[in-house]
């Protein structure tokens, strides 16, 4: 693993050192280069922690990854460059469905004068680092922050023109078998979104694309636009084009996505 050519496939200067504007400048460059996806979920391939592994899937075949690949590919290299990096497990959803919740997302605190918050696999709504602090600030198309919400609990929160999406976390070590752990679960529980959807998101400047099944959303300050692929083939291009993908064995994976689909509509249709 080489630490210039994970800089080179998100398009960093290799002059980069343990600074502020060094942590800035990466985790835009990422959140635009590498997409957020499940694909190797959806296609039943095993998707691991281990840091080599990943750095070939993303970086030596320019894939994409999610929150457990991204994040700890970032966390990696942010080590190579000497910054110091606390691995934080954390809980998409704990307003809604508690504790157990905790470990189904991996996120990062980076620490300089103080400490800061970065996340390159929550989607790439979160653009450069947030201080860990209370407050929020726009990171377009999203507005971003943080809260305080008890038991020395932090909530990070996204929101664009629906309700609001983030997890809770303590600002301390992960715990590493509950990483491992959750990261099975999601891979093969069949109540798992990762295991449900498919799904990929890509920032592009201002704009925000987000493909979860058959939807294509693009989101930007005036709203979100939403179209329903058609076919395989479209999908296989969507994902080259948009999401920088070139993965077509996802062709075969269409009768499940249309499958899955019509049965998200039908039961909005019946609520």
């Amino acid at each position: 693993m080489n630490i210039s050519d994970y800089l080179a496939r998100i398009g960093v200067e290799s002059s980069a050192r343990a600074d502020f504007p060094t942590l800035r400048a990466m985790q835009r460059a990422h959140v635009h280069a590498v997409p957020f996806e499940n694909l190797d979920v959806q296609l039943r391939r095993p998707v691991t922690l281990e840091t080599e592994a990943i750095y070939d899937k993303v970086v030596r075949r320019k894939r994409g990854g999610w929150c457990y690949e991204l994040n700890g590919l970032m966390g990696w290299a942010l080590e190579q460059l000497g910054f110091e990096v606390t691995r934080v497990s954390a809980g998409v959803a704990r307003e809604i469905s508690g504790d157990g919740q905790l470990g189904n997302h991996l996120c990062l605190l980076v620490h300089l004068e103080r400490p800061y918050l970065v996340d390159v696999g929550f989607g790439s709504s979160l653009l450069e680092p947030l201080p860990l602090e209370v407050g929020e600030r726009i990171d377009a198309p999203y507005r971003v922050g943080l809260a305080e919400v008890g038991d020395g609990y932090w909530r990070f929160s996204e929101r664009a023109h629906g309700a609001p999406f983030g997890f809770d976390f303590k600002p301390t070590h992960a715990d590493e078998a509950l990483l491992a752990a959750k990261s099975r679960l999601m891979q093969t529980d069949a109540g798992s979104p990762f295991v449900q959807n498919m799904v990929a998101k890509r920032r592009l400047g201002d704009a925000y694309f987000t493909l979860r099944g058959r939807v294509l959303t693009r989101t930007d300050v005036t709203g979100d636009t939403k179209t329903v692929l058609d076919s395989a083939a479209e999908c296989v291009r969507r994902l080259r084009e948009l999401f920088d993908l070139d993965v077509p064995e996802v062709e075969a994976l269409w009768p499940a996505i249309c499958a899955r689909h019509e049965a998200l509509f039908e039961r909005a249709r019946e609520s």
